[in-house]
């Protein structure tokens, strides 16, 4: 099966009620089409080390920031095949490399207990990102419910909407079944403009008839201060106090 390895493209990111999801629908209808998969559960397992430093570091806009996961589009056993994802951020601009293999293949690999036989750009950029920050492992366990849209007129515009945006840190597997905090509301859908050039007047159009303006969403980063940062924020704090008692 083929599948696209290397992105260039802007993803801009806005929220939106489920009612204004239906207005950007009937907009779209001329011109977009329902991919193949239909509605879809993406799961990802975002890889950071002990202190988070690659999370907390996104999470202060920088101009560059990157991250590592991998990726299923379903419920996986050890020979199912799934995607190493290296995604890079640079003024905007987001560059995503991706590699598919089996999913115990995979795991091993980012583990650090077993090479792959694949050897090309991509493999070498993770290679080397495993070795920068040397003790990477799985630190969140994400998904949501997504449908994609793409353009009927060939050119890379996609849209897509997630929601049903689950997240925990117990059960790292991407064999395991879809539980977790939800970090959006019931009603609030996460709309995803993907294009390497400008946006459709039509679309344009719609955005601006239903009020609906650019927003900045890190379903990682949200995941990070719903889950990670309440309980390290408390450790500190309890730490703090102890010194204090000693002191």
């Amino acid at each position: 099966m083929s599948f696209q390895s290397v992105f260039k493209r802007y993803e801009l990111k806005y929220m939106l009620t489920s009612a204004q999801k239906e207005k950007v629908l009937s907009a779209m209808s001329p011109y977009m089409k329902l991919d193949k998969y239909g509605r879809t559960i993406i799961r990802n397992l975002y890889y950071d080390t002990d202190a988070y430093l690659l999370i907390r570091r996104s999470i202060d806009k920088p101009v560059y920031k990157e991250k590592l996961r991998i990726r299923s589009y379903s419920k996986v056993s050890g020979d199912s095949k799934v995607f190493v994802e290296l995604k890079k951020k640079y003024n905007h601009i987001v560059y995503k490399r991706r590699v598919a293999l089996l999913n115990d293949e995979a795991m091993k690999w980012l583990a650090g207990e077993k090479n792959i036989t694949e050897n090309n750009q991509i493999t070498n950029e993770i290679n080397y990102f495993l070795g920068f920050y040397n003790s990477l492992h799985p630190s969140v366990f994400l998904s949501y419910e997504r449908e994609a849209y793409y353009s009927l007129d060939g050119t890379d515009f996609r849209v897509t909407f997630d929601d049903k945006i689950l997240c925990r840190q117990d059960d790292l597997s991407l064999a395991s079944d879809i539980y977790g905090t939800q970090i959006l509301p019931d009603d609030k859908v996460l709309m995803e403009i993907k294009c390497s050039g400008g946006i459709p007047l039509w679309m344009t159009e719609v955005l601006s008839e239903e009020k609906i303006y650019k927003t900045s969403f890190s379903k990682y980063g949200t995941a990070y201060k719903t889950l990670v940062f309440p309980q390290t924020h408390t450790i500190n704090l309890y730490n703090m106090l102890e010194v204090t008692k000693n002191v």
